[in-house]
This record gives C-alpha cells, sequence and structure tokens, in this order.
C-alpha cells in the first residue's frame, strides 16, 4: 500500500534532516565536544632509585619486597672495616697537626722572652759602653798632663773598643730574635693550613664511613629490589627504588586534536581498569610542551616527497584529588581512562 504524499515527503525530509544532521556532527572538530577522553594513560610516580655512594659488600639487608618505608629508614649497611681504619688514620693526622700548631704557638711565646733577654743585653752593653768612654776620656786626660801612664789609656781603649764589639753583637742579636717572631708567625699560619686540611680529610673519611649505611631518601614502597648480603655493590649501581604512592599522578596522552580547549584546573573523572566501578576525581594540572616522538633520537619527521600526515599526542598531566579512598589502591602503571571536562575549571 503506497504512503501518502504528505508521509512520503515527511519522511524524505526527515532523512534529509537526518543526512545534514550526521554530516554536520561527523565534521564537526574533535576538540568541541564538552569532554575529552583517552584510554592511553597510565598511573606514574616520581620514584626514586637508591644506589649506593661507596663500594663495598653489603653484610645486612633491613627491607622486604614491597615495604613501607619513611625517610632515613635505614635500608642496607656495607661492611664499614676499612672506612674505620681510613678515619682513625685522619684523626691521627688531625691531632698531629694540631700539636704542631700548639708547639709553634709556644716557640712565640718562648721567643717573646728571648727577644726581652736581648734587649736587656743590650741594655747593659750600653751602660758598659758609656763606663768605658768615661774610663778612656779619664785616662786620656791624666796621659796628657802626665799623672797617668800610656799603658792604662791603652787599656780604657782596648775595653772600649771591647764594649762597643759586645754591643754591635747583642743588637744584631735582638734583630735577629725579633725576626724570628716573623718566621715563627709563619710557620704557626702554615700549620695551622695544614690542619685544616688533616681536619677536610677527616670530614671526607668519615662522610664515606656514613655512606655505609643506606638510608631512605624518601618515603614509599620499596620496590625492584637487587640488594642481596654478600653482593658486592659499586657506586651508582641501583639496589632498590622507593615509588611514593602518596604522590602519584595520572600522565595521559591525548591527540593533539583533542586539547584545543584543554585547560589547567579542568576538572577529570578517573576510570581504573583495575577498579571496576571505581571513579576518581582529579584535575590538569599541566600539558606537557611537545609530542613524545620530538624527544626521540631519531627524528620521526618525513622531509621527502613521501609523507602521511599522523596525528601527534601530547602528555597531559593530571593530578588525582587529596581525600579518596579508591586512591590508595592505586600502583604505578596501571591503566586508566580520563575524561577530561573542557566547560569546568578549577576556581
Amino acid at each position: 500500500m503506497a504512503l501518502p504524499k504528505t508521509a512520503r515527503i515527511t519522511c524524505a525530509a526527515l532523512l534529509l534532516a537526518a543526512i545534514v544532521g550526521g554530516g554536520f556532527y561527523l565534521n564537526r572538530p574533535e576538540s568541541s565536544a564538552a569532554t575529552q577522553s583517552t584510554d592511553d594513560a597510565y598511573i606514574q610516580a616520581d620514584f626514586t632509585t637508591v644506589a649506593p655512594q661507596v663500594s663495598g659488600t653489603v653484610d645486612q639487608v633491613l627491607v622486604r619486597d614491597n615495604q613501607f618505608v619513611e625517610v632515613g629508614d635505614l635500608l642496607a649497611t656495607m661492611d664499614d672495616r676499612d672506612f674505620v681504619v681510613a678515619v682513625d688514620a685522619t684523626r691521627a693526622q688531625v691531632e698531629g697537626a694540631k700539636a704542631t700548631v700548639v708547639g709553634l704557638q709556644a716557640r712565640l711565646v718562648l721567643q717573646e722572652t728571648a727577644i726581652r733577654q736581648a734587649q736587656a743585653a743590650v741594655d747593659a752593653d750600653n751602660a758598659s759602653l758609656a763606663l768605658a768612654r768615661s774610663n778612656r776620656a779619664r785616662y786620656a786626660n791624666l796621659a796628657a798632663d802626665g799623672s797617668g801612664t800610656v799603658q792604662a789609656l791603652q787599656q780604657a781603649e782596648t775595653q772600649l773598643s771591647v764594649q762597643l764589639a759586645a754591643q754591635e753583637k747583642d743588637v744584631a742579636g735582638l734583630h735577629a730574635a725579633r725576626q724570628q717572631v716573623g718566621i715563627l708567625k709563619a710557620d704557626i699560619e702554615k700549620a695551622k693550613a695544614a690542619l685544616s686540611l688533616a681536619q677536610a680529610g677527616q670530614d671526607a673519611a668519615q662522610l664515606k664511613l656514613s655512606y655505609t649505611r643506606i638510608t631512605a631518601p624518601v618515603g614509599g614502597m620499596v620496590g625492584q629490589k637487587s640488594v642481596r648480603v654478600g653482593a658486592f655493590v659499586a657506586p651508582g649501581k641501583p639496589l632498590l627504588a622507593i615509588v611514593p604512592l602518596d604522590a602519584t599522578y595520572i600522565a595521559a596522552n591525548f591527540r593533539e586534536t583533542q586539547l584545543a580547549r584543554v585547560r589547567t584546573g579542568n576538572t577529570v573523572e578517573i576510570e581504573v581498569d583495575a577498579l571496576p566501578g571505581e571513579t576518581l576525581k582529579g584535575r590538569v594540572e599541566s600539558l606537557g610542551p611537545a609530542s613524545g616522538v620530538s624527544y626521540s633520537a631519531v627524528a620521526p619527521h618525513n622531509a621527502t616527497g613521501n609523507f602521511t600526515k599522523i596525528v601527534q599526542r601530547l602528555p597531559v598531566r593530571i593530578r588525582i584529588d587529596p581525600g579518596q579512598s579508591a586512591a590508595a589502591k592505586l600502583r604505578v602503571g596501571m591503566s586508566v581512562t580520563p575524561k577530561i571536562h573542557v566547560t569546568e575549571t578549577a576556581l
């Protein structure tokens, strides 16, 4: 039975409207949608790899796989006998350097006494020299008027010469004693520098000794543990990793065509594959500065004639809102599906 003409016209109009509407819907920009989602997203955390700073043999391992640790907790210890010996040796060097400084300072005090003695000798020479000059003048006058002998005059002149020589000797000794003070002060500064060097060596030895006790730099769960008792370890060789599960976030890779309206602070609904029925809340924390392939060692961009355009993906970091009980069940590497509400932003 044929439809009435009016019904046929109505059906045709509806079909045309559906085709036109479908065309508009399919051709609209992907970024115009109220939400943007991707399944190329995973739980991440900035975990810390723990490695020794000195080489040696492990004698204790104090943590288990998947154990929670706090900052500063002792993870493992190394045989420290060589390092203790090094600390003792540097301590002896420090004590020796201190003794040298004390000895030189004592010599400096003694030298001040020597200077006073030399000054006293010069003062005595001055008094003796004054007397010798007086005697020479007296005997010269007596010899001139015949009251004294020439021999007495010669003895007075000889005594004056002896006193002049003694004064010159003692004055030179006084100058040498004073110059010795400068030499001792320079030696003291040199000894103090040697003491500082010895103390620095002791500090370095004690620092290396402290490295034999490997502690947790951050709090979190122990993972990837490879350290064993009796193993010889070298600086920089990873022993274990500490994953801070209380600071997890989501690294989501969105197509570039989805990000035109995504902004920092947009609210996000997060579905976790491992937690069916659970929906977490979060917010867009930041958008990456470059696509993943931009960091490749070999440029992926084709510069020749046969080019095929590929939509790139850019990383978006999503912060998980605190205070959600389900967040305690998250583990690094879990797959998630975040849905960003591009019309909702943080206040």
